[in-house]
Protein backbone atom coordinates (compact mmCIF):
# COMPACT_ATOMS: atom_id res chain seq x y z
CA UNK A 1 0.00 0.00 0.00
CA UNK A 2 1.00 3.59 -0.79
CA UNK A 3 1.52 6.16 1.99
CA UNK A 4 -1.19 7.99 0.07
CA UNK A 5 -3.33 5.12 0.14
CA UNK A 6 -2.63 4.78 3.93
CA UNK A 7 -3.14 8.20 4.85
CA UNK A 8 -6.50 8.23 2.63
CA UNK A 9 -8.25 5.04 4.46
CA UNK A 10 -6.48 6.38 7.74
CA UNK A 11 -8.29 9.96 7.59
CA UNK A 12 -11.54 8.05 6.40
CA UNK A 13 -11.42 5.76 9.14
CA UNK A 14 -11.05 8.68 11.68
CA UNK A 15 -14.00 10.54 10.13
CA UNK A 16 -16.35 7.27 10.37
CA UNK A 17 -15.08 6.41 13.64
CA UNK A 18 -15.84 10.20 14.69
CA UNK A 19 -19.26 9.98 12.82
CA UNK A 20 -20.42 6.79 14.54
CA UNK A 21 -19.76 8.17 18.02
CA UNK A 22 -21.51 11.13 17.03
CA UNK A 23 -24.38 9.06 16.22
CA UNK A 24 -24.10 7.10 18.93
CA UNK A 25 -24.38 10.13 20.89
CA UNK A 26 -27.27 11.66 19.39
CA UNK A 27 -29.30 8.02 19.82
CA UNK A 28 -28.66 8.26 23.49
CA UNK A 29 -29.72 11.15 24.03
CA UNK A 30 -33.40 10.62 21.97
CA UNK A 31 -33.95 7.27 24.30
CA UNK A 32 -33.56 9.50 27.25
CA UNK A 33 -36.98 11.27 26.01
CA UNK A 34 -38.86 8.63 23.90
CA UNK A 35 -41.08 6.17 25.99
CA UNK A 36 -40.74 2.62 25.55
CA UNK A 37 -43.65 -0.04 24.38
CA UNK A 38 -46.69 1.00 22.27
CA UNK A 39 -48.45 4.16 22.31
CA UNK A 40 -51.51 4.32 24.94
CA UNK A 41 -54.82 6.66 24.03
CA UNK A 42 -54.35 10.10 24.49
CA UNK A 43 -51.02 10.23 24.61
CA UNK A 44 -49.05 11.78 21.94
CA UNK A 45 -45.78 11.33 20.31
CA UNK A 46 -43.33 8.44 19.15
CA UNK A 47 -42.50 5.48 20.73
CA UNK A 48 -38.53 3.71 20.21
CA UNK A 49 -39.75 1.67 17.42
CA UNK A 50 -40.76 4.72 15.43
CA UNK A 51 -37.65 5.99 16.55
CA UNK A 52 -35.43 3.14 15.19
CA UNK A 53 -37.52 3.16 11.94
CA UNK A 54 -36.97 6.85 11.16
CA UNK A 55 -33.46 7.26 12.89
CA UNK A 56 -31.31 4.35 11.36
CA UNK A 57 -32.26 4.47 8.19
CA UNK A 58 -31.39 8.23 7.99
CA UNK A 59 -27.94 7.51 9.76
CA UNK A 60 -26.84 4.26 7.59
CA UNK A 61 -27.09 6.68 4.72
CA UNK A 62 -25.15 9.65 6.64
CA UNK A 63 -22.16 6.90 7.02
CA UNK A 64 -22.31 5.72 4.03
CA UNK A 65 -21.80 9.42 2.42
CA UNK A 66 -19.18 10.31 5.01
CA UNK A 67 -17.36 6.82 4.04
CA UNK A 68 -17.47 8.06 0.80
CA UNK A 69 -16.56 11.56 1.69
CA UNK A 70 -13.91 10.44 3.82
CA UNK A 71 -12.45 8.49 1.13
CA UNK A 72 -12.42 11.01 -1.55
CA UNK A 73 -11.46 13.71 0.72
CA UNK A 74 -8.79 11.59 2.31
CA UNK A 75 -7.21 10.61 -1.49
CA UNK A 76 -7.66 14.35 -2.47
CA UNK A 77 -6.17 16.11 0.87
CA UNK A 78 -3.12 13.21 1.19
CA UNK A 79 -2.10 13.73 -2.65
CA UNK A 80 -2.10 17.51 -1.16
CA UNK A 81 0.12 17.14 1.69
CA UNK A 82 2.37 14.39 -0.06
CA UNK A 83 2.87 16.31 -2.89
CA UNK A 84 6.56 17.57 -1.39
CA UNK A 85 7.47 14.16 -1.00
CA UNK A 86 6.84 13.86 -5.05
CA UNK A 87 9.36 16.28 -5.84
CA UNK A 88 11.86 15.24 -3.51
CA UNK A 89 11.87 12.02 -4.91
CA UNK A 90 11.86 13.23 -8.08
CA UNK A 91 15.09 15.09 -6.99
CA UNK A 92 16.60 12.10 -5.23
CA UNK A 93 16.36 10.07 -8.47
CA UNK A 94 18.32 12.54 -10.35
CA UNK A 95 21.14 13.13 -7.59
CA UNK A 96 21.17 9.06 -7.66
CA UNK A 97 21.93 9.31 -11.61
CA UNK A 98 24.57 11.72 -11.20
CA UNK A 99 22.68 15.25 -11.24
CA UNK A 100 23.89 17.07 -8.31
CA UNK A 101 23.02 20.17 -9.57
CA UNK A 102 19.09 19.97 -9.40
CA UNK A 103 17.54 21.95 -6.57
CA UNK A 104 14.04 21.18 -4.81
CA UNK A 105 13.14 24.71 -4.10
CA UNK A 106 10.58 23.99 -2.24
CA UNK A 107 8.16 26.87 -1.15
CA UNK A 108 5.74 27.87 0.53
CA UNK A 109 5.84 28.21 4.43
CA UNK A 110 8.56 26.76 6.73
CA UNK A 111 7.09 23.13 7.75
CA UNK A 112 8.81 19.98 8.35
CA UNK A 113 8.51 19.40 4.85
CA UNK A 114 10.16 22.62 3.68
CA UNK A 115 12.91 21.79 6.36
CA UNK A 116 13.42 18.58 4.77
CA UNK A 117 13.28 20.11 1.24
CA UNK A 118 15.63 22.25 2.30
CA UNK A 119 18.30 20.12 4.26
CA UNK A 120 18.26 18.03 0.56
CA UNK A 121 19.12 20.78 -1.09
CA UNK A 122 22.14 22.53 1.34
CA UNK A 123 23.30 18.15 1.26
CA UNK A 124 23.23 18.11 -2.83
CA UNK A 125 24.85 21.70 -2.95
CA UNK A 126 28.01 20.37 -0.85
CA UNK A 127 28.18 16.84 -2.40
CA UNK A 128 28.07 18.84 -5.53
CA UNK A 129 31.15 21.01 -4.11
CA UNK A 130 32.83 18.14 -2.63
CA UNK A 131 32.33 16.02 -5.88
CA UNK A 132 34.01 18.75 -8.35
CA UNK A 133 37.14 19.46 -5.91
CA UNK A 134 37.44 15.58 -5.42
CA UNK A 135 37.66 15.69 -9.33
CA UNK A 136 39.80 18.41 -9.29
CA UNK A 137 41.96 17.01 -6.47
CA UNK A 138 42.21 13.89 -8.27
CA UNK A 139 43.51 15.51 -11.87
CA UNK A 140 45.92 17.36 -9.73
CA UNK A 141 47.37 14.63 -7.65
CA UNK A 142 47.58 12.03 -11.05
CA UNK A 143 49.65 15.02 -12.65
CA UNK A 144 52.52 15.40 -9.53
CA UNK A 145 52.67 11.89 -9.71
CA UNK A 146 53.02 11.49 -13.29
CA UNK A 147 55.64 13.90 -12.96
CA UNK A 148 58.28 12.31 -10.96
CA UNK A 149 57.55 9.20 -12.78
CA UNK A 150 57.95 11.17 -16.60
CA UNK A 151 61.25 12.12 -15.06
CA UNK A 152 62.64 8.99 -13.62
CA UNK A 153 62.00 7.65 -17.06
CA UNK A 154 63.35 10.05 -19.05
CA UNK A 155 66.83 9.80 -16.23
CA UNK A 156 66.62 6.12 -16.84
CA UNK A 157 66.35 6.15 -20.72
CA UNK A 158 69.14 8.80 -20.86
CA UNK A 159 71.47 6.39 -18.94
CA UNK A 160 70.38 3.21 -21.22
CA UNK A 161 71.49 5.44 -24.11
CA UNK A 162 74.48 6.90 -22.79
CA UNK A 163 76.82 4.02 -21.02
CA UNK A 164 79.35 6.41 -20.02
CA UNK A 165 77.04 8.53 -18.12
CA UNK A 166 77.81 9.20 -14.38
CA UNK A 167 76.29 6.53 -12.31
CA UNK A 168 77.16 8.70 -8.69
CA UNK A 169 75.16 11.59 -10.75
CA UNK A 170 72.46 9.11 -11.98
CA UNK A 171 71.32 8.03 -8.84
CA UNK A 172 71.22 11.28 -6.78
CA UNK A 173 68.67 12.47 -9.10
CA UNK A 174 66.76 9.49 -9.12
CA UNK A 175 67.01 9.11 -5.07
CA UNK A 176 66.11 12.67 -5.48
CA UNK A 177 63.03 11.73 -7.71
CA UNK A 178 62.00 9.26 -5.75
CA UNK A 179 62.31 10.87 -2.37
CA UNK A 180 59.76 13.30 -3.35
CA UNK A 181 57.11 10.87 -5.03
CA UNK A 182 57.45 9.35 -1.43
CA UNK A 183 56.62 12.28 -0.05
CA UNK A 184 53.67 13.19 -2.01
CA UNK A 185 52.53 9.81 -1.75
CA UNK A 186 52.62 9.99 2.75
CA UNK A 187 50.70 13.40 2.03
CA UNK A 188 48.10 11.93 -0.42
CA UNK A 189 47.50 9.18 2.60
CA UNK A 190 47.60 11.42 5.51
CA UNK A 191 45.00 13.80 3.44
CA UNK A 192 42.85 10.82 2.85
CA UNK A 193 43.07 9.53 6.62
CA UNK A 194 42.01 12.90 7.78
CA UNK A 195 39.36 13.27 5.43
CA UNK A 196 37.74 9.96 6.00
CA UNK A 197 38.23 11.25 9.63
CA UNK A 198 39.32 7.56 10.67
CA UNK A 199 41.18 8.59 13.98
CA UNK A 200 40.84 8.12 17.43
CA UNK A 201 39.95 10.34 19.44
CA UNK A 202 42.15 11.77 22.80
CA UNK A 203 42.83 14.45 24.91
CA UNK A 204 45.58 16.66 23.64
CA UNK A 205 46.81 19.75 24.61
CA UNK A 206 47.62 22.38 21.24
CA UNK A 207 50.34 24.30 23.62
CA UNK A 208 52.44 20.70 23.71
CA UNK A 209 51.91 20.28 19.97
CA UNK A 210 53.35 24.06 18.94
CA UNK A 211 56.32 23.24 21.43
CA UNK A 212 57.40 20.15 19.74
CA UNK A 213 56.80 21.40 16.42
CA UNK A 214 59.05 23.82 17.17
CA UNK A 215 61.54 21.68 18.74
CA UNK A 216 61.68 19.61 15.30
CA UNK A 217 61.84 22.47 13.17
CA UNK A 218 64.83 24.33 15.42
CA UNK A 219 67.46 23.15 13.11
CA UNK A 220 65.77 24.13 9.56
CA UNK A 221 65.06 27.18 11.38
CA UNK A 222 68.42 27.84 12.22
CA UNK A 223 69.95 27.03 8.87
CA UNK A 224 67.46 29.75 7.74
CA UNK A 225 67.93 32.36 9.95
CA UNK A 226 64.99 32.53 11.32
CA UNK A 227 63.54 33.03 14.62
CA UNK A 228 60.55 31.05 16.36
CA UNK A 229 58.67 32.75 19.02
CA UNK A 230 56.43 30.19 20.64
CA UNK A 231 53.73 31.42 23.91
CA UNK A 232 50.50 31.01 25.02
CA UNK A 233 48.32 28.99 27.26
CA UNK A 234 47.73 25.94 27.98
CA UNK A 235 44.92 24.59 25.20
CA UNK A 236 43.20 21.25 25.84
CA UNK A 237 41.28 20.02 22.73
CA UNK A 238 39.92 16.10 21.61
CA UNK A 239 41.61 14.70 18.53
CA UNK A 240 44.35 12.49 17.18
CA UNK A 241 47.61 13.17 18.79
CA UNK A 242 49.17 12.50 15.09
CA UNK A 243 47.22 14.49 12.94
CA UNK A 244 47.29 17.42 15.01
CA UNK A 245 50.81 17.23 15.96
CA UNK A 246 51.36 17.16 11.32
CA UNK A 247 48.75 20.11 11.31
CA UNK A 248 50.94 21.68 13.68
CA UNK A 249 54.33 20.75 12.36
CA UNK A 250 52.90 21.95 8.70
CA UNK A 251 51.79 25.26 10.08
CA UNK A 252 55.50 25.78 11.48
CA UNK A 253 57.07 24.50 8.35
CA UNK A 254 55.22 26.60 6.20
CA UNK A 255 55.95 29.49 8.06
CA UNK A 256 60.06 28.95 7.71
CA UNK A 257 60.48 28.14 4.27
CA UNK A 258 58.08 30.79 3.19
CA UNK A 259 59.93 34.16 4.95
CA UNK A 260 62.32 36.77 4.75
CA UNK A 261 65.69 35.09 2.96
CA UNK A 262 67.71 36.47 6.43
CA UNK A 263 66.25 37.40 9.73
CA UNK A 264 63.02 36.37 9.59
CA UNK A 265 60.44 35.86 12.77
CA UNK A 266 57.85 33.50 13.22
CA UNK A 267 55.38 33.55 16.13
CA UNK A 268 53.41 30.60 17.56
CA UNK A 269 50.77 31.25 20.09
CA UNK A 270 48.02 29.44 21.67
CA UNK A 271 45.14 31.01 23.62
CA UNK A 272 41.39 29.61 24.82
CA UNK A 273 37.98 31.14 25.10
CA UNK A 274 34.74 29.90 26.78
CA UNK A 275 34.61 27.29 23.54
CA UNK A 276 37.84 27.01 21.66
CA UNK A 277 41.03 26.65 21.83
CA UNK A 278 42.98 28.54 19.05
CA UNK A 279 46.41 28.19 17.56
CA UNK A 280 48.18 30.95 15.52
CA UNK A 281 50.94 31.38 13.24
CA UNK A 282 52.36 34.08 11.69
CA UNK A 283 55.75 34.80 10.03
CA UNK A 284 57.41 37.84 8.12
CA UNK A 285 57.19 38.14 4.29
CA UNK A 286 56.54 39.49 1.40
CA UNK A 287 52.99 41.63 0.83
CA UNK A 288 50.35 39.18 0.45
CA UNK A 289 47.30 40.09 -1.59
CA UNK A 290 43.71 38.54 -0.03
CA UNK A 291 42.89 36.70 -3.25
CA UNK A 292 46.30 35.18 -3.41
CA UNK A 293 45.78 33.80 0.20
CA UNK A 294 42.26 32.70 -0.72
CA UNK A 295 44.40 30.01 -2.77
CA UNK A 296 46.93 28.82 -0.51
CA UNK A 297 44.52 26.24 1.32
CA UNK A 298 43.73 24.49 -2.02
CA UNK A 299 45.28 20.85 -2.96
CA UNK A 300 48.95 21.74 -4.96
CA UNK A 301 48.64 25.13 -4.73
CA UNK A 302 52.19 26.53 -3.40
CA UNK A 303 51.90 29.75 -3.62
CA UNK A 304 53.74 31.09 -6.88
CA UNK A 305 54.52 34.86 -5.47
CA UNK A 306 55.82 33.35 -2.00
CA UNK A 307 59.25 33.29 -1.33
CA UNK A 308 60.40 29.96 -3.53
CA UNK A 309 62.99 27.69 -1.58
CA UNK A 310 64.62 24.66 -1.97
CA UNK A 311 61.76 23.23 0.58
CA UNK A 312 58.99 24.23 -1.99
CA UNK A 313 56.66 21.09 -0.56
CA UNK A 314 54.50 19.05 -2.35
CA UNK A 315 51.51 21.70 -2.42
CA UNK A 316 49.74 19.78 -0.02
CA UNK A 317 50.61 21.55 3.26
CA UNK A 318 47.98 24.06 4.17
CA UNK A 319 45.54 21.61 2.11
CA UNK A 320 46.70 19.16 5.09
CA UNK A 321 45.77 21.80 7.95
CA UNK A 322 42.70 22.29 6.47
CA UNK A 323 41.22 18.85 6.39
CA UNK A 324 42.63 17.89 9.42
CA UNK A 325 41.12 21.23 10.98
CA UNK A 326 38.15 20.27 9.39
CA UNK A 327 37.93 16.50 10.76
CA UNK A 328 38.27 17.82 14.13
CA UNK A 329 34.99 20.13 13.56
CA UNK A 330 37.60 23.19 13.85
CA UNK A 331 37.79 26.56 11.36
CA UNK A 332 41.41 27.49 9.31
CA UNK A 333 41.42 31.33 8.45
CA UNK A 334 44.24 32.85 6.35
CA UNK A 335 44.73 36.11 6.17
CA UNK A 336 48.00 38.19 4.85
CA UNK A 337 49.60 40.66 7.50
CA UNK A 338 49.90 44.78 7.45
CA UNK A 339 53.43 44.08 7.57
CA UNK A 340 54.10 40.90 5.45
CA UNK A 341 53.88 37.60 5.62
CA UNK A 342 50.57 35.30 6.46
CA UNK A 343 48.68 34.78 9.38
CA UNK A 344 47.55 31.39 9.97
CA UNK A 345 44.22 31.09 12.62
CA UNK A 346 43.19 27.30 13.52
CA UNK A 347 40.16 27.06 15.85
CA UNK A 348 39.36 23.84 17.67
CA UNK A 349 36.31 23.17 19.92
CA UNK A 350 38.08 23.75 23.72
CA UNK A 351 38.03 19.75 25.83
CA UNK A 352 36.83 21.83 29.04
CA UNK A 353 37.27 25.42 30.54
CA UNK A 354 40.60 26.39 31.39
CA UNK A 355 41.03 26.01 35.76
CA UNK A 356 41.44 29.24 37.46
CA UNK A 357 45.34 29.95 37.65
CA UNK A 358 46.49 27.21 35.29
CA UNK A 359 50.19 28.32 34.47
CA UNK A 360 50.91 29.68 30.67
CA UNK A 361 52.75 26.93 28.71
CA UNK A 362 56.86 26.78 28.41
CA UNK A 363 57.19 29.36 25.65
CA UNK A 364 60.72 28.44 23.36
CA UNK A 365 63.29 31.20 23.78
CA UNK A 366 63.70 32.83 20.19
CA UNK A 367 67.20 33.49 21.74
CA UNK A 368 67.88 29.60 21.03
CA UNK A 369 67.14 30.10 17.19
CA UNK A 370 69.64 32.69 15.33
Amino acid sequence: MSARLKLTLSYAGFLMLASALLLAAVWVFLLRYVPDGVNTPGMFGPNRSDLERAFVPKAAAALVFLLVFGLVGGWMLAGRMLSPLTRITHATRLAANGSLSHRIGLEGRKDEFRELADAFDIMLARLEAQVAEQQRFAANASHELRTPLAITQTLLDVARNDPDRDADELVERLHFVNTRAIDLTEALLLLSRADRRSFVRESVDLSLMAEEATETLLPLAEQRGVTIETSGDIAPTIGSHALLLQMTTNLVHNAIVHNRPEHGTVWVTTSVDPRNVVLTVENTGGNLSPQLVSTFAEPFQRGSKRTRTDHAGVGLGLAIVQSITQAHDGTLSLTPRDAGGLRVVVRLPAASPRPTGTPAATSTSASRVT
